[in-house]
């Protein structure tokens, strides 16, 4: 048995290190995986949260999507509210309600590998801000906008900066399973953040009421306490908010008039809620001894839940930095214009699947049969198709671990890196198989120096064109870049060494 080489033993490492990466073992996961709930639901009071997976509802167990469907027609419409246990990977819920929980779920994903709008459906829109932002404080919109999008439940955002030819930034907002209306609804605003204490506003997101927000400072900004309840566990935290001087003269005005609650003792009978963009986030107790008060420290508390104490610590860390984020950045002083908004459906995302399947197969056949015919070797013939799938199965593989997107402009990435390998392993082999008066090694050499050459000239096309693609060629020439050099550093070098076994 012929010993193989170290380049052949690094393609075998790498694929199984792609499979790894790719992780195809959700074929084996039962259940629908919650892409979206809906803000101040049932099911958002009672705890459900994007990302869990549904195992079974009302006592029946869900394999998929059909099976959940099929579960919550059988009990709604309902003429009175009943119950229904709801049970996830994680925790267990009830919910008692006269209509279908209103989140969105899908079947749970087989693979790691995620696909963009192109495939799964949803909705994308291009943003500019109506004044030239900094880099800066384009991340500060990125920020405030994605704490936005979650707070309304959503799971599946991409949301990043791009650059067009002229230097003017983009914020690029995708969504799989949103429509255009919601996708405008939720991103046009300017997110804006207002404290009330019933209908009079306290103070406001932004400089102009808050001097400063404590944070990565443990003596006024952390966790502060985690405890067990009913099989879960709860983390608070708290940190202080700084008020300018007319906010705490304002929050004096408003707070003489409170009177102690009855309920709770030791606060007043109104609380401090907050809302960004008029929608709830949280409400806040006053303590008694603030009433009248012109105080310009506010200290502001929530929690987290879990069911581990490291996971309701992790959720209680996030839940204080995006609403110290957006008491920082919440009120953006500048407005936010719509520049494109399209939307995708997912059919035209297996149509495009379905037609590429088909057309990956007529291109394999013929590639495999000219291959055969000119050289008359299955030998060669099979170790260019198996090198030239080995490139795409990589480029999978790291596309998976950096969680990109894949899109239609990507998949095209992908077969055009695929064709250069092709034509690249077409010049080994031809200068392997000529007659010049040269070893095997030298006319191998001189194949790598004409890739080399050629694998430079497409880098040197594709840089421009992902830092300007504005997202939509981006893909094609990032799943392009990987795909090339997968194979200058990993598959090539293999194949020459596989090529040399099979010409002794």
């Amino acid at each position: 048995m012929a010993k193989l080489t170290w380049r052949i033993w690094l393609l075998i490492i790498v694929l199984l290190l792609s499979l790894l990466s790719i992780a195809p073992w959700g074929y084996f996961e039962s259940g629908v995986v919650i892409k979206s709930v809906e803000q101040n639901s049932t099911a958002s009071s009672q705890g459900l949260q994007a990302g869990e997976i549904i195992k079974s509802v009302n006592g029946q167990q869900v394999k998929n999507l059909d099976d959940y469907t099929k579960i919550i027609s059988s009990l709604f419409p309902a003429t009175d509210k009943i119950k229904i246990p709801i049970t996830t990977e994680k925790n267990s819920y009830i919910l008692f309600t006269d209509k279908a929980p209103e989140i969105a779920v899908s079947d749970t994903p087989k693979t790691k590998i995620k696909t963009g709008l192109d495939l799964s459906g949803g909705a994308r829109t291009l943003v500019k801000p109506e004044k030239s932002l900094s880099s800066s404080e384009m991340n500060e919109l990125i920020a405030v906008t994605s704490n936005r999008l979650n707070v309304f439940g959503i799971s599946d955002i991409t949301i990043r900066q791009v650059t067009d030819l002229s230097g003017n930034n983009f914020m690029l907002v995708e969504v799989a399973g949103a429509t255009p209306a919601d996708l405008k609804d939720l991103v046009a605003k300017q997110g804006k953040f207002e404290a009330r204490i019933g209908n009079e506003i306290v103070f406001s997101g932004g400089n102009e009421d808050i001097a400063s927000v404590c944070r990565n400072d443990a003596s006024c900004s952390g966790i502060y306490s985690c405890e067990q309840s009913k099989g879960a566990y709860y983390c608070s935290f708290r940190f202080t908010v700084y008020l300018s001087e007319q906010a705490a003269k304002r929050h004096a005005t408003i707070t003489s008039s409170l009177q102690p609650s009855q309920e709770s003792p030791g606060y007043l009978d109104k609380k401090l809620d907050l809302y960004v963009d008029d929608s709830l986030l949280d409400s806040l107790f006053i303590s008694v001894n603030l009433k009248g008060q012109e105080t310009t420290q506010v200290s502001v508390q929530g929690s987290g839940s879990g069911a581990t104490q490291q996971e309701a610590y992790q959720a209680a860390q996030k839940n204080m930095n995006k609403l110290q984020t957006i008491l920082i950045t919440g009120s953006l002083p500048y407005k936010l214009d719509i520049v494109k908004l399209d939307t995708i459906s997912p059919a035209l995302g297996k149509e495009f699947m379905k037609n590429l399947s088909f057309l990956a197969l007529i291109v394999f056949a013929i590639v495999s049969t000219i291959l055969f015919v000119k050289y008359r070797k299955i030998k060669i013939t099979a170790s260019v198709i198996l090198t030239m799938f080995s490139e795409a199965f990589i480029t999978l593989g790291i596309a998976a671990l950096i969680r990109w997107n894949l899109d239609a402009p990507s998949i095209a990435g992908i077969i055009a890196g695929m064709g250069t390998g092709v034509n690249d392993q077409i010049v080994i082999i031809d200068e392997a198989v000529s007659n010049v008066q040269e070893s095997l090694v030298q006319r191998i050499k001189r194949a790598f120096f004409i890739i080399l050459g050629a694998f430079f000239t497409i880098i040197a096309a594709m840089l421009p064109l992902f830092w300007a693609g504005a997202g939509m060629l981006k893909g094609f020439a990032l799943t392009t870049i990987l795909t090339v050099t997968a194979g200058i550093l990993i598959t090539r070098p293999a194949f020459s060494d596989i090529l040399k076994k099979i010409q002794q």
